[in-house]
């Protein structure tokens, strides 16, 4: 199935502002998803007898600056199809540790996004509301901070053990 008839799909079932924008350059085209749709555009994709985008195969967060923002790629595949989808989503740009920028887990339509979710979660501070079990997953419980986000600061100790 190509790009066009996932659109045309997308857009009968939520209307045209599910779909903020399109990238086609590069090795695999994506569309760019509002964050109120991505939930709904999931199931839909995998429930449509047309995509059955039946694998979840990666969900990455993604810090495109302090200015741009932060955005969450999801790596979509059919294998009865044997057609692949990237869907993008970008989010706003909250720095602090207390209002961290938020998109509804897609856990409940591929049980996959769980540990991609709180991967997202522990290393660049993405909240994914609904999600089953957000806790982090790579770092203690007591870690300050995100280390993949771009204005992180390295910790110089940890308890009292120096790091650097």
């Amino acid at each position: 199935m190509d790009l066009q008839r996932i659109k045309q799909l997308l857009i009968a079932k939520f209307g045209a502002s599910c779909i903020v924008d399109e990238e086609l350059s590069g090795l695999q085209p994506a569309l760019l998803i509002h964050k109120d749709f991505i939930l709904g555009v999931c199931q839909e994709l995998r429930d449509h007898n047309e995509t059955w985008f039946d694998f979840l195969s990666c969900i990455s967060a993604v810090d495109y600056g302090v200015t741009e923002g932060f955005g969450v790629v999801y790596h979509l595949a059919s294998i009865p199809y044997r057609t692949q989808l990237t869907l993008k989503v970008m989010l706003e740009n909250h720095r602090e540790e207390q209002v961290l920028p938020w998109v509804d887990s897609v856990s409940s339509v591929w049980r996959t996004a769980d540990w991609h979710e709180r991967e997202a979660f522990d290393l660049m501070g993405i909240f994914f509301k609904n999600h089953p079990d957000l806790r982090r997953i790579l770092l203690p419980d007591d870690w300050k901070g995100y280390p993949l986000r771009k204005d992180y600061k390295d910790a110089e100790e940890y308890h009292g053990i120096p790091i650097n």
